[in-house]
């Protein structure tokens, strides 16, 4: 593969990371929908953001609230549908569909600080279950005439038959054996026999139906949004797992190409002494690299996310180098400690040209659909993997917490500009904590970075000042993007995801009120007025 211009052509972009389902509008059930990203895209547009960072969209596994935790590779997850366009729904009210107690949940779920996932659910669910009896009633019912609207649909599971039939169909089955893994259905349907098989499809065909109706709502919501998003020169990029859930229908379907012996985590580190494991299963590199064409579900899942995405982000993208594993079930020894893993391939010539096969296949399958691809290269990483990215073009991350040499802080506008800068991810603390924890001794190394010299007033409390101070610092780098979570463009405190603990506080922030009144709340206007300033001072592209 040819080495890219040191440059993206897109230019230098400021970008904002924000989980969908934090969005919060007066018409949302509760949780950010599809239909908040353009209202979010113009709001944002005014500070200068020209890009907008999406965790995963996938649907998330029963019983999780984490976005990394989901039941297929592909797909939007049903709970970001946006319900006031759906036309099968505008003849009925939300009482009609909801009833009293429905209608009084509701709205106890958009008034919530936090999301409460299992209400957001059920309400959806409700209205869409009537949604799609309409559509089909009046739509899609047998010895009618089609209109435009059936044959569209019809037309997007045509579309999608690389996977939505087998989703909608282990979508189905699930259900009907009241959330149970696959593994634990009858013999005939976990081994897919083509006679079970066709008889589930038969006796669940509403419920098929339904995962196919749900999917063409989201999908077309979500192409509906990027076109808005596109008039106001906002890029989207979302964010793909490495892995997938054993749980889910994409291993269900493709099992010989996923190690089911064997769970993926990560070595201990200075970090963490014991290491991780993730309980997930592995892929089956050796039989994956055999295909014809070599990586096929690789390569068709990121032709997915490039219809979904201008770029998106592969998280843990060292594991397409080297896969560390442990056997599923010896993950742990008698002392409950995780056992010492293996890598696969297991030496390092061999990692650096299976990393550069995978990697080139799936920017490849990207490419050939306008998107591009985002390596999230933290954690331990061997040092060949760096040169590497480099040599295939794709950006790694520039985290300023953590670049330093010794106690010295790197000087963010010496990043690459093939890389992304950024305080922190949706992994750590906003960058208004990291200031105010800081020891005074580190504060003092942070003072002597080039674009913070000379300013008396950056003291131990993180003020608006030295939120300015810090968007000038990180906008000023070298990288051609920079990706600033919402809570850093905001100078808020709240977190999204602490890694290592369980919780409400995961997973569950929303924005602290509808975006209808963020839009005239004085000091979000002032911290989004310091943001345009340092995106104006860095020369980034500004929105038209």
């Amino acid at each position: 593969m040819s080495q890219i211009p040191t440059s993206s052509p897109a230019g230098r972009v400021a970008g904002v990371t924000v989980p969908l389902f934090s969005l919060r509008s007066e018409q949302s059930w509760g949780i950010g929908e599809i239909g908040d990203l353009p209202a979010f895209a113009a709001f944002i547009a005014k500070a200068g953001i020209s890009l907008i960072q999406v965790l995963p969209l996938n649907e998330i596994s029963i019983g999780n609230t984490s976005p990394y935790a989901a039941l297929s590779a592909f797909g939007i997850d049903p709970m970001f549908i946006s319900l006031a366009p759906v036309v099968d729904l505008q003849h009925l009210s939300t009482r009609d569909v909801l009833g009293s107690s429905g209608v009084a949940a509701l709205a106890a779920a958009k008034k919530r600080a936090t999301i409460d996932y299992d209400a957001v659910r059920e309400l959806k669910r409700k209205a869409l279950l009537a949604g799609m009896k309409r559509f089909v009633e009046h739509e899609l019912a047998a010895g009618t005439v089609k209109s435009a609207r059936a044959r569209a649909f019809i037309e997007f599971c045509d579309a999608q038959r690389h996977w939505l039939p087998d989703y909608a169909l282990y979508r189905a089955i699930k259900d009907a054996h009241r959330g149970a893994a696959w593994w634990q259905w009858p013999d005939p349907l976990r081994e897919r026999d083509r006679a079970a098989l066709r008889a589930a499809q038969a006796r669940h065909a509403e419920a098929v139906l339904y995962y196919e109706y749900v999917q063409w709502l989201a999908h077309a919501q979500w192409a509906a949004a990027r076109h808005e998003l596109g008039k106001l020169g906002v890029e989207l990029m979302g964010d793909l797992p490495f892995m997938v859930d054993r749980d889910s229908a994409d291993v269900w379907v493709h099992r010989g190409e996923f190690r089911m012996d064997m769970s993926v985590g990560v070595p201990a580190d200075q970090f963490d002494e014991d290491g991780q494991d993730w309980g997930l299963p592995p892929y089956h590199w050796r039989i994956m690299a055999a295909g014809d064409p070599d990586f096929a579900w690789l390569r068709r899942r990121a032709a997915y996310s490039a219809t979904l995405y201008d770029r998106f982000r592969i998280d843990h993208l060292v594991g397409f180098y080297r896969t560390y594993m442990r056997p599923y079930e010896r993950r742990r020894d008698e002392r409950g400690k995780l056992v010492p893993g293996t890598f696969d391939p297991p030496t390092e010539p061999e990692q650096l040209v299976h990393g550069e096969k995978v990697v080139g296949a799936v920017m490849a399958s990207a490419g050939e659909r306008g998107a591009r691809l985002i390596a999230e290269d933290l954690g331990s990483i061997p040092a060949y993997v760096g040169p590497s990215l480099q040599k295939l073009g794709a950006p790694g991350y520039k985290v300023l917490i953590w670049e330093k040499d010794g106690d010295a802080f790197r000087d963010p506008a010496a990043y690459p500009a093939l890389s992304v800068a950024t305080f922190g991810t949706h992994d750590t603390a906003p960058v208004a904590v990291w200031w105010d924890e800081l020891p005074e001794a580190e504060r003092a190394e942070v003072r002597k970075l080039p674009g913070l010299k000379d300013m008396p007033e950056l003291g131990k409390e993180f003020t608006p000042a030295v939120h300015a101070a810090l968007l000038h610092l990180i906008l000023a780098a070298g990288s051609d993007l920079v990706l600033l979570l919402l809570q850093d463009l905001l100078g808020v405190r709240d977190r999204i995801n602490k890694p290592a603990t369980l919780g409400d506080h995961n997973w569950t922030w929303r924005l602290p009120s509808p975006l209808e009144k963020l839009r005239s709340d004085p000091q979000v206007t002032a911290a989004l007025a310091r943001v345009r300033a340092a995106v104006v001072a860095s020369g980034r592209r500004l929105p038209p």
